[in-house]
């Protein structure tokens, strides 16, 4: 019997997060970095943005870009 592994990484991985405050946003950026830190992934690029809505509440959101290490 043959055992045949195919091990199809991840070469990059977009990922959108949100927030009421920009410590919740960074926290939650930060633990997926962990994450993706295990299956090989870093941080290529982050994007983000924050937003008011019409009652004065803050929202903030980010794109984070991961790319496999190499």
């Amino acid at each position: 019997m043959n055992f045949q592994l195919d091990l199809n990484l991840f070469e990059d991985k977009i990922e959108f997060f949100e927030a009421e405050s920009i410590k919740n946003l960074e926290e939650k950026i930060q633990s997926q970095i962990e994450i993706n830190k295990a299956i090989m992934l870093q941080v290529h690029s982050v994007s983000h943005q924050m937003y008011v809505s019409e009652e004065g509440r803050r929202f903030y959101s980010a794109v984070v870009h991961f790319k496999a290490k190499k």
